[in-house]
């Protein structure tokens, strides 16, 4: 989740630029630049990878501080390109002129390079945005927001944009589409911002561009225009946090923030894999098609919480795709490996990419012929490395300790693989594909509305935060979703709980259930359904509370609950998805009541 700063007004821009990705850091990033206009009217651009301090060190260092106005600065998330200095931002069009930086993905980036390069335009990066910077030239006729304005609406895929030129000296120009970015309002002077805290030192007044906005910001303050150039008008807000509070967006904890982040970051990880017909196809799996075709066993790999997407992702893979597919615990399965040779696909799935315990059963895998699938969060991780092709989650970085966004990003994206797999191997029609993955393009909704259980939560959480034991029961796909709540709520409250499959109940863990053992269970419509059901009323026949997770108009499962968290109606597939909102929400209140260290938790890194 890149970080965009951009000053225009009287002040030098550089130290506002760069203080202004200092605060941006906790996004998480793997480079960063700036841009800045000289007093000799020149564009001056420097950048490094990694932390924002090899940046102002070599300034500080070489004495190239550059002083002028206006400036645009950037901290990279890479996602085309490896994290380097060239593939750093800002990125400049052939003249040096122009100057941009950009938070997305173009998705059809490559056919506008080929075009621009037959035109004579020359690429020194790998990224998609340095094809908008020549776009944008290639358009410029002396007005650069018409300039910009007609380069966007060529564009497909997901922006937020700061550009500067040397013809501007008193302006910058910012567009989105599907990516955050603020026009913050000043004495004189103008900013832009991916974020909040970035520009909240100099102003509080802040205008929060909608989707295909085009700012055209200067001293004198913002013109907005949309897409076909009609001017639109936005509302100022006044920005009431602190700069502390305002890090987290507003929110409490980080935690709470990525919560709140996933329908965003399901909306990323559907882009540019489901059509709006429905129709799914991954483009990074293109090249290893014809293995992926001749594979007959599949083995998911993962470790704590994304061991649990792992199950999800096993389970559909064998359910849809016909092979025979089991998950494996990363930090066991080297020492006790299953068969694997080069019929052998292995999906192993790491937020950062950089699990040890991932790492070690993954080049075993490829140094015995598998081929290697890698689902992660992070570019250039070292577990992309040994892999035949990566898909990356899209989800941005995660700062808190306990994964949230990520989980839910690593089923969906497995889920994506496994309908990837049933096509190649003739298992789904496209029609069948096509109708499930129009019920994914719904999630996004779905997980917003979920979200808005939060008081109702908020409620039940506090009522047990006294408890000293919490059990969780699924069936099939509710199961890795009872062992996923159960993990969180021990990450975050310490509160010891368990996650079970809901048939195991009987046979010992149903000893441990009395009135001060509350039961979770997700009971969402289903083919198990009745059955968690009946799982449910052996419970209440031992008078433990129960909490449910249910779909939307189920009237029976009130005759058990207590409490009953009716979340969408979706199809069975997709259920984690819906099913683990809550449960996130269940065990940050239940931490905050007791007051552990939600975003750090002891023991945790």
């Amino acid at each position: 989740m890149c970080g965009i700063v951009g000053y225009v007004g009287p002040r030098d821009a550089a130290p506002i630029l760069l203080e202004g990705l200092r605060r941006l850091e906790y996004r998480g990033y793997d480079s960063a630049g700036i841009a800045v206009l000289t007093e000799k009217g020149e564009v001056f651009i420097e950048k490094r990878a990694g932390k924002l301090s090899n940046l102002t060190d070599h300034l500080n260092l070489n004495g190239n501080t550059p002083v002028g106005h206006p400036g645009i600065a950037h901290t990279r998330w890479a996602t085309h390109g490896r994290p380097n200095d060239t593939n750093a931002h800002p990125h400049a069009d052939c003249t040096g002129n122009l100057a941009l930086i950009h938070n997305g993905i173009i998705e059809n980036y490559s056919e506008l390079k080929e075009q621009l390069r037959s035109d004579g335009h020359k690429f020194v990066s790998e990224t998609d945005t340095e094809v908008l910077a020549h776009l944008i030239e290639s358009r410029y006729d002396g007005d650069l927001v018409e300039a910009v304005r007609l380069a966007l609406r060529e564009v497909r895929g997901a922006y937020a944009i700061g550009v500067m030129h040397t013809d501007h000296p008193n302006r910058i120009v910012g567009a989105r589409m599907n990516v955050p970015l603020i026009v913050g309002l000043g004495d004189g002077e103008g900013f832009l911002a991916s974020d909040v805290p970035a520009i909240l030192e100099h102003t509080k007044n802040m205008v929060i561009l909608q989707e295909g906005d085009l700012a055209d910001v200067s001293p004198e303050g913002v013109r907005i225009l949309d897409l076909d150039g009609a001017k639109v008008q936005r509302e100022v807000t006044r920005i009431k946090w602190t700069l502390d509070a305002a890090e987290k967006g507003g929110f409490r904890h980080f935690t709470l923030k990525e919560i709140y982040e996933q329908p965003h970051a399901i909306q990323e990880a559907l882009r540019g894999r489901v059509a709006t017909d429905g129709s799914v196809a991954i483009p990074e799996l293109t090249a290893i098609a014809d293995k992926l075709k001749a594979i007959d066993r599949v083995y998911v790999v993962g470790c704590g919480t994304a061991r649990y997407a792992s199950d999800v992702g096993a389970y559909l893979i064998q359910q849809w795709a016909g092979l025979p597919a089991a998950s494996q615990i990363g930090s066991e399965m080297r020492y006790g490996p299953p068969p694997i040779d080069e019929r052998t696909l292995v999906i192993s799935v790491s937020q950062s990419g950089e699990t040890a315990d991932t790492l070690a059963p993954t080049r075993m895998a490829a140094e015995r012929g598998a081929t290697v699938v890698v689902v992660t969060n992070v570019v250039g991780s070292a577990l992309t490395r040994d892999a035949d092709a990566v898909c990356y989650l899209q989800a941005g970085p995660e700062i808190a300790v306990a994964s949230t966004k990520a989980f839910v990003t690593q089923v969906l994206v497995l889920e994506l693989i496994a309908l990837q797999l049933a096509a190649l191997h003739g298992k789904l029609t496209p029609h069948q594909v096509r109708a499930i993955g129009l019920a994914m393009r719904d999630l996004p909704a779905q997980a917003a509305e979920t979200l808005k259980l939060a008081p109702q939560i908020k409620k039940v959480a506090r009522r047990y935060a006294g408890v000293r034991d919490v059990m969780y029961i699924g069936r099939t796909l509710g199961y890795p979703i009872a062992m996923e709540g159960a993990l969180k709520l021990k990450e975050l409250s310490y509160v010891h709980a368990e996650g079970y499959a809901a048939g195991e109940l009987k046979h010992g863990p149903i000893a441990l259930l009395d009135p001060q053992t509350p039961l979770v269970a997700i009971a969402t419509a289903g083919a198990t359904y009745d059955k968690v059901v009946s799982n449910v009323a052996e419970v209440r026949a031992r008078e433990a509370p129960v909490i449910a997770v249910a779909t939307e108009g189920d009237e029976e499962i009130g005759r058990y609950a207590q409490d009953v968290l009716y979340v969408p109606e979706t199809i069975e597939a997709l259920s984690p998805i819906v099913t683990t909102l809550p449960l996130q929400l269940f065990a940050y209140e239940v931490a905050v009541a007791r007051g552990t260290d939600v975003d750090q938790p002891r023991n945790l890194a």
